[in-house]
This record gives C-alpha cells, sequence and structure tokens, in this order.
C-alpha cells in the first residue's frame, strides 16, 4: 500500500512520562518499514515555530526503549496558541517538507494538534502519553503503570523506617485533577486512607476512623495516600495530628514518579500505539487519537475524544473502602 504521507515529525508535549522514548522509537522505526521518513521535534511545539528539528533513524533511537524521559525534551507553548504562532509552525513544516505529525502527550497536546489541523490543513495524530491515566477516551496512558510501580517502591521503603518508629505517615502522590495513581497505589500499599479529588471527604469517616481502627486491631504504623489535587499534604497532616494526637510525617513524591527506566508495560503500550500512529498517517488518516479500550487499540477522533469524560474506577475504590471498612468492623 503506498503511504499517504512521505515525511512527518514526531514531538513530546505537555508533563514527560516512562514510555514516551519507547513511543519515539516506534515512531520512527514504524515510519522506516512503511517507507516514511521521521523527523524529530524538539521541545514539542516550540520546536514546530522555531525549527528546532532533527533527523531521525535507526541508530538514533538504538536504545530509547528503555530510556525514561524524552530525548525530544517537552515544554509548552504559548505562542502556539495563538493563530500568528501556529502560522509559524505551518511555515516550518513547509520548509522541512512534514505532511504530518504524531503528538505524544495529554489533552492540551491534543488540542493543539487539532487546532493545527484546523487551521492549517496539517495531518495529525496523538498518542497519549501521562502518568496521571486521566485521559477519557482510554483505559491506559503511557507512563501511568511505571509512576505507579515508583510510588509504590518508595511508599514500600518508607514504610519500613516509620513502622521502625511507630508513626503515621501521609504520603502525596502527583494527581491535580484526577486520583487513578492515588487509588491504585492506595490498594496496592495497603493503605489506611486514600484521599482522591473525584470523592468529597469526609475526614472523620475517610482517616480518622480508620486510623482508629487499625490501632485498636494492634497497627503502630498508619498509611494515608493523597493525591496532590486534593489539597496539601501538610494540611491533612495537622488534622490527624489534631483528632487523634499522632505525630505524622509528610512525604512529597513530586516529580520522581516521573522519573526512571519505563516498565514491560509501559515499552509494550508505547510500542503499539506508536505503530498505531504512523498507520493512521499512512492511511491518510488525520484528526485521531490512539487509545486502548477493553485491552484493545483504537483510535478516535480528536473531537470525540476531548469531549469524553473519565472517572475513577469505582470498582476499585469499591474494594478499597471494603477492606477499610473489614478493619474497622472486624479489627483485622
Amino acid at each position: 500500500m503506498k503511504s499517504a504521507v512521505k515525511r512527518i515529525g514526531v514531538l513530546t508535549s505537555g508533563g514527560d512520562a516512562p514510555g514516551m522514548n519507547a513511543a519515539i522509537r516506534s515512531v520512527v522505526r514504524a515510519s522506516m518499514h512503511m517507507g516514511i521518513e521521521c523527523l524529530g521535534i524538539r521541545r514539542g511545539f516550540n520546536g514546530l515555530i522555531t525549527g528546532d528539528i532533527t533527523s531521525m533513524d535507526f541508530v538514533q533511537t538504538s536504545g530509547l526503549i528503555g530510556r525514561g524521559g524524552t530525548v525530544l525534551y517537552t515544554a509548552r507553548s504559548d505562542e502556539f496558541k495563538t493563530p500568528e504562532g501556529r502560522k509559524k509552525a505551518a511555515n516550518t513544516c513547509k520548509l522541512f517538507g512534514l505532511d504530518g505529525i504524531v503528538g505524544i502527550g495529554g489533552d492540551g497536546t491534543y488540542r493543539g494538534l487539532l487546532e493545527f489541523s484546523n487551521q492549517e490543513g496539517i495531518a495529525v495524530v496523538g498518542v497519549p502519553g501521562t502518568i496521571d491515566n486521566d485521559i477519557a477516551c482510554t483505559e491506559y496512558t503511557i507512563g501511568y503503570d511505571t509512576a505507579c510501580n515508583t510510588a509504590l517502591d518508595a511508599i514500600d521503603r518508607l514504610k519500613d523506617t516509620m513502622q521502625s518508629h511507630e508513626r503515621c505517615s501521609v504520603v502525596e502522590v502527583m494527581g491535580r485533577h484526577a486520583g487513578h495513581l492515588a487509588l491504585y497505589v492506595g490498594v496496592a500499599c495497603g493503605a489506611t486512607a486514600v484521599l482522591i479529588p473525584e470523592k468529597e471527604i469526609d475526614f472523620q469517616r475517610d482517616v480518622v476512623e480508620p486510623i482508629r481502627a487499625a490501632r485498636l486491631a494492634g497497627r503502630t504504623h498508619f498509611m494515608v495516600i493523597v493525591a496532590e489535587g486534593v489539597g496539601s499534604s501538610y494540611d491533612v497532616a495537622a488534622q490527624i495530628k489534631e483528632y487523634t494526637g499522632l505525630d505524622p510525617r509528610v512525604t512529597v513524591l513530586g516529580h520522581v514518579q516521573r522519573g526512571g527506566s519505563p516498565s514491560a508495560r509501559d515499552r509494550m503500550e508505547a510500542t503499539y500505539m506508536g505503530y498505531n500512529a504512523v498507520e493512521l498517517l499512512a492511511q491518510g488518516k488525520t484528526n485521531r487519537v490512539v487509545a486502548m479500550q477493553k485491552g484493545a487499540y483504537v483510535d478516535y477522533d480528536i473531537n470525540e475524544a476531548l469531549a469524553m469524560k473519565k472517572g475513577i474506577d469505582e470498582r476499585v475504590y469499591t474494594v478499597l473502602r471494603a477492606l477499610i471498612g473489614a478493619e474497622e468492623k472486624h479489627g483485622i
């Protein structure tokens, strides 16, 4: 089949996520396989405006699959949000002969791709990359599994020292608008309480009573996981101290969750999604987002994808509350 595009660009935008390099590698090598030349656009949409573009080939992508971060760098671009900025980017595409763009990132990346395509007629495909797993059109985003494992490893290490001192730990994980990461990690570490922005918080019910029940059951260490979107973890610790007399220790994991070598799952998902993105462009399709639904790789129109809403997995939340409730009721 003859490809609808001859030369494309790949960029990463927004927050970095483990597996972005694996996706870049996949886009470049899939392009080569399909007879398409692929260029790397550095520093996101800024690179399209300034012409910060580099050639990419088999050798340059060697070893990328296991590297964290993004070799193309990432940046946010206020200029690209303007018609004038997008016109400059379109001129760069003309200069370098780019027929299409693969953008790896979140909803902001998708909106940028959509506006660029609508204004300038460039073919675009988005690939979901964010540790928050908060993109509505897909069940899974590149970087989520690695971020969960990174947070869990840190929490397990923290539990060792906190148990030695019989202390309460308040751990803040990333998730400004979504609690997927906090909920998943909370279940995996056996947290005493998990606070997420999607659920209204009753501090007595959700934090104080579980801590008291755990103490009555003989526990001397309590783990409270807080998504950053809930508010200050230091305020949570202060309330715990006020209501229980405990002296909690706060740990903010922060950007350490973004780094590190991607997990096997993130490498695999990034590879498949990158390939699918190139395949869509080769077929002459545009304004598409690669996604996963019910374990299968699918794609959506960007407008449709952006209109979707995504909540937390209620089943996971139900299991979490049930296990915390079991301790409250039976002292387990």
